[in-house]
């Protein structure tokens, strides 16, 4: 760790762990601050919250520490075409609001892109880096974040995408292995091909880029941070790890089904919102997705306005069945604990690998 440390710095890090982006709850102040507090960096995912609300959040951080803390934005997005499958859509959904009982679900609207709407938020919040998902972020954007003094953050999911972050002006990459539960980051190709793994994509980025490279995929422990620094990463995003944390805003029922599941039991779905991400495998991903019927999704972000009701009632209900349980391909690492106790386990372990390494590489 100690050749990274020079890198770290110029990032604002004061160690490789990295608390993830979850938008939609799961990074709650208390979360980010705890991470913070204990030696890590907390990324608030803030793409579903209004301006106000990014405010707020903020505030509520900055109560807690006063340590750098960072905030996550989907990249603009152009307004989808309409489906042709709506009907279906809703009809494939019905049977599920009427179980939890819910009104019947309505076609939803656009709700317009927040990105522009969101950034003076951003610059405005205290926030000490900024990321983007989805796609590159706008030239302006960057320009204003980094007159600021923020440093600017992509995800890829491939070396392509990697080098147009680099070309953005980004200050580093995440590269998103297949295995990184949540919404895969792709926006070029198509990503149902983009699903190269965390072993193979980061020494590839690493390889293209100039810009620091951070691990992101099914890392759940020290040993894989020491892997992720071997393979040429700075540092490690954590996502699942942190989602069974104490802290986080999680549903018990998703943070149980996190624990309960096994390695093999994660999919790439798009029927909660339209976009690919890797959840584990649940009633109502087998029936939007049934590979017996017509395709009924409808595209980001109306798919996921559509479920959400769907989401917020099986939450307070229990109901992990029609919950997106987003997670990793290394959930059975994961652990109900303080998010403390996570980051020094990680860094504690993370150091006793490579003291390990280097004691063997030398006798």
């Amino acid at each position: 760790m100690p050749a990274h440390t020079e890198t770290l710095e110029r990032l604002g890090l004061r160690s490789p762990i990295i608390q993830a982006p979850m938008a939609g709850g799961g990074d709650t102040a208390a979360l980010v601050a705890a991470v913070n507090e204990a030696g890590g960096f907390g990324f608030v995912g803030a793409a579903y919250l209004g301006p106000a609300q990014i405010a707020e959040r903020a505030r509520d951080i900055r109560a807690r520490t006063a340590l750098p803390f960072g905030i996550n934005l989907f990249a603009p997005l152009p307004e989808p075409a309409p489906s042709p499958v709506t009907k279906e859509a809703l009809a494939r959904v019905a049977p599920f609001f009427a179980e939890l009982g819910l009104p019947a679900p309505t076609a939803p609207a656009y709700p317009g892109d927040a990105f522009a709407a969101q950034m003076p938020a951003l610059l405005d919040s205290g926030a000490a880096a900024f990321s983007v998902t989805f796609g590159l972020p706008p030239a302006e954007a960057v320009e204003a974040a980094k007159a600021r003094g923020l440093r600017v953050i992509g995800t890829a999911t491939t070396v392509a995408e990697a080098v147009a972050l680099e070309r953005a002006g980004v200050d580093a990459v995440v590269a998103q292995g297949s295995e990184a539960g949540g919404h895969r980051g792709s926006f070029l190709g198509d990503p149902a091909e983009n699903l190269v793994g965390t072993m193979a994509l980061v020494p590839q980025v690493a390889d293209a880029v100039r810009v620091p490279v951070i691990a992101s995929g099914g890392i759940m422990d020290g040993r894989g941070v020491a892997a992720a620094l071997a393979l040429g990463a700075v540092a490690v995003q954590f996502g699942t790890v942190f989602l069974t944390s104490d802290e986080a805003g999680a549903p018990d029922a998703h943070k149980q089904a996190i624990l309960d599941a096994s390695e093999d039991q994660t999919r790439i779905t798009h029927a909660f919102s339209g976009r690919p991400a890797r959840g584990i495998l649940n009633r109502f991903m087998e029936r939007v997705e049934d590979p017996d019927a017509d395709a009924a999704v409808l595209p980001f972000p109306l798919q996921n306005a559509l479920t959400r009701p769907l989401r917020t009632a099986a939450a307070q209900q229990g109901r992990a069945e029609f919950l997106s349980l987003w997670s990793g391909q290394g959930l059975r690492m994961a652990k109900r604990r303080p998010a403390a106790e996570i980051v020094a386990d990680l860094l504690r372990d993370s150091q006793a690998v490579i003291r390990r390494l280097s004691v063997g590489a030398g006798g």
